[in-house]
């Protein structure tokens, strides 16, 4: 299965994805975050692997997150037609995604991110699922875009808004 989504930020790029790469700041919009520690490298690194950890309704899953792309690797001074990329690979029992976010100025403080979501099932609880429901997948990778866009915009932490 795979998708693209896309959000406008209010923000100048730079921002954007210093804000994003910042692990301080995943609980604030990332819903459901549990858990986000590197097991080799360092966060946000090209070649880092983290264990993951989501709360998603009753059920925590737990995942290996390994960065496969970040371009430029300094997110300072980053030249206007630079195209900024964060990829990465996420791999849980019964399935893999991949994630490749691309970041461009859509203006003189407006960021453009645009998400291309692939996954992949194996087993057969798993791909019933991804044939069920795939706008659920949509869904919840455009929920994450937002809450990161409310929470670089205005402060508006997720932890709060869930009460």
């Amino acid at each position: 299965m795979k998708f693209t989504v896309s959000i406008e930020i209010a923000l100048p790029r730079e921002r954007v994805v210093q804000t994003l790469a910042d692990p301080a700041h995943l609980p604030k919009w990332l819903r459901g975050l549990v858990l986000h520690e590197p097991l080799t490298g360092i966060h946000g690194q090209v070649g880092t692997r983290s264990r993951v950890v989501l709360q998603m309704g009753r059920q925590e899953i737990e995942a290996t997150e390994t960065i496969t792309r970040r371009e430029p690797e300094d997110l300072h001074g980053i030249p206007k037609e630079t195209v900024v990329h964060f990829d990465r690979e996420l791999v849980t029992k019964g399935m893999w995604s991949a994630v490749r976010d691309r970041f461009t100025e859509a203006g003189p403080d407006k960021t453009l991110w645009v998400s291309e979501n692939e996954y992949r099932f194996s087993g057969l609880l798993m791909r019933l699922m991804g044939l069920a429901m795939p706008s659920a997948f949509r869904r919840q990778s455009l929920q994450h875009m937002r809450d990161f866009k409310t929470f670089a915009e205005h402060g508006t932490d997720v932890r709060d808004a869930l009460g």
